[in-house]
């Protein structure tokens, strides 16, 4: 099985490749349209500012491509963001796939810490990236913006607001938390993902 990760300047590309390589994935790391177009799995990581991530995307003309991928796609923590249709992070236009506007957590009041750092909760599990997946199971979050809840959400979490844990667009799955960092669950989130 061919999975890509897409090579971006973000920051958590080796640590997904790892997490991959620990359940027994071999996967490569590339920004060649016909690699990316060719594989059986896709997945777009990101930890990185969105305008800087699209300006990359959009030099390498992979903009085009992404959101015209059938096989199953992967986006995690900004590559979940930037697959959504704009975010209030430097007002970037993103991919477009889910019709959602990624917005900026707004404190309200001293303990509310932003960025979110740390493990949360997520509930309201639907579809096969979490099957076998315990409601309530913890996953590692680390991020400043956030998807609202939506028609598209097939988990969510809580931090200052409700929010999308994981939204689902036909081939297209993404998720805020990183599953690479999440241990077992996580681990077995990305199995689940491999498996699809």
């Amino acid at each position: 099985m061919k999975t890509i990760i897409i090579k971006y300047p973000a920051g958590n590309v080796q640590s997904v490749l790892f997490s991959l390589e620990r359940i027994g994935v071999e996967a490569i790391v590339t920004d060649s349209k016909k690699s990316i177009q060719n594989a059986e799995k896709i997945i777009l990581p990101g930890v990185g500012e969105a305008n800087f991530a699209m300006k990359y995307l959009k030099e390498k003309k992979l903009d085009i491509i992404l959101s015209k991928l059938e096989q199953p796609v992967l986006g995690i923590c900004l590559g979940m963001q930037l697959l959504c249709k704009s975010s209030e992070e430097s007002n970037t236009i993103c991919l477009g796939v889910f019709d959602l506007l990624v917005k900026k957590f707004q404190s309200k009041n001293i303990k509310d810490k932003i960025p979110q750092i740390g493990w949360n909760t997520i509930h309201k599990l639907k579809g096969p990236l979490f099957e076998n997946i315990p409601d309530g199971s913890y996953q590692y979050f680390v991020h400043g913006y956030y998807a609202p809840l939506g028609k598209y959400t097939i988990a969510k979490t809580e931090y200052i607001v409700y929010y999308s844990a994981a939204i689902q667009k036909n081939n297209f799955y993404a998720v805020q938390f990183h599953p690479e960092k999440s241990s077992y669950v996580g681990h077995k989130i990305l199995e689940n993902f491999i498996r699809l």
